[in-house]
């Protein structure tokens, strides 16, 4: 049973165990970030301040006991479960109101055996990409999509990175914005946003940040992501859709081995 918007509250919509509903979301675990706190975070240089709900992510850990159990890891379950290759996600309990696109998907003849390429792309063939929905979504405004685009082929590669950029790239990270021609939030505003991850301890002392680089570096990195933003930008049309996307840092890798790109969507309007 679907809960009328106006009746989403915790009175309304029963708690579950398990993967969580787009109701019980808004109901039990209300957005702690706007869409600006979303930006400025994912600006800021510092991807670790982009948090889980601190009840929601108990709930992953409990739901990750048993998913180990039974499939011996979560990268087991990823691989032979959860990441249906060049198919679309017809696993998630939060669907996707982005318009369904034929290109990002494998056709029902392909073979299959195509040569996997040196690293991501918009040529990547579709076999080799998996695109869902984040089954456990950081704290986002109700308005926002977050979704998964995993790859099973580097997205950080020695062509893309150039060596005077990698210790900063391994430290921060990739990210970008798609469909919004203003410049993204500053991070000189950071200070205001910190009030949102009090209950986190963040303070401007406890961040992990590079300071910014010479004119060439902050090219060397935009150009690192480039292929990554191509990608984006014809997912999410930039007429319809505004974007911020990021690529963990090694660091922050939370399945080693499976690269992926996190992206925050909403309809612009």
């Amino acid at each position: 049973m679907i809960v009328p918007n106006k009746d989403l509250d915790a009175e309304n919509v029963p708690l579950g165990e398990g993967l969580p509903t787009k109701e019980e979301l808004i109901a039990h675990y209300p957005a702690k970030f706007t869409w600006q706190h979303m930006k400025t975070f994912v600006n800021s240089g510092d991807l670790g301040l982009l948090k889980r709900d601190k009840a929601l992510q108990k709930r992953y850990d409990d739901w990750a006991v048993g998913i180990r159990e039974q499939y011996g890891s979560i990268v087991d379950y990823l691989v032979n479960h959860r990441l249906q290759w060049g198919k679309r996600d017809t696993l998630s309990l939060l669907p996707s109101s982005l318009e369904d696109d034929p290109r990002f998907y494998a056709s029902s003849d392909s073979s299959g055996a195509t040569t996997p390429p040196a690293y991501f792309s918009v040529d990547t063939p579709p076999e080799y990409i998996s695109i869902i929905q984040n089954d456990w979504p950081y704290s986002v405004p109700t308005e926002a999509e977050h979704t998964l685009i995993w790859t099973k082929v580097p997205i950080y590669h020695p062509d893309l990175v150039d060596a005077k950029v990698k210790a900063r790239i391994d430290q921060d990270g990739l990210w970008g914005f798609t469909g919004d021609a203003s410049p993204p939030p500053s991070p000189s505003t950071l200070p205001s946003c910190l009030p949102a991850l009090s209950e986190w301890g963040v303070t401007l002392d406890n961040m992990i940040t590079s300071e910014k680089g010479t004119q060439e570096e902050e090219e060397l990195v935009r150009k690192a992501g480039e292929k990554v933003h191509e990608y984006v930008k014809i997912r999410w049309r930039e007429d319809a859709w505004e974007t911020a996307w990021f690529v963990n840092p090694p660091r922050l890798q939370s399945v080693p081995g499976l690269a992926h790109i996190h992206v925050f969507a909403r309809r612009l309007a």
